[in-house]
């Protein structure tokens, strides 16, 4: 279900808040991963968000958020979540030849 609301309070430092609105009586927690917007996913506590939501507890909460954005707003859905190439990295091994002596 879609709905519209506000942000009743944020834990940046924890990634979670909680969403009022008058179709998730009593609150509905959201998880830093759900918010969808670009670059760092955070929420402001009184900010106006549209969501999807579920009808399930979640730490104490009646309703859990799907998905969450700033009101007025596209939604920054990541289409191919394939990494960048800043992401990656490459290792290469080189052994040592068996013709050595070791030491005994």
């Amino acid at each position: 279900m879609t709905s519209s609301g506000r942000v009743r309070l944020w834990h940046d430092e924890e990634g979670w808040g909680v969403i009022d609105s008058a179709a998730t009586p009593g609150g509905c927690w959201v998880h830093y991963s759900d918010v969808l917007v670009s670059g760092y996913r955070a929420l402001d506590a009184g900010g106006a968000v549209e969501f999807t939501f579920e009808a399930v507890e979640q730490d104490g909460w009646p309703f859990r958020a799907v998905e969450v954005w700033p009101a007025g707003q596209e939604p920054a859905r990541i289409e191919d979540c394939r990494p960048s190439p800043g992401y990656t990295s490459e290792l290469t091994l080189t052994f040592d030849s068996d013709d050595q002596t070791r030491p005994s």
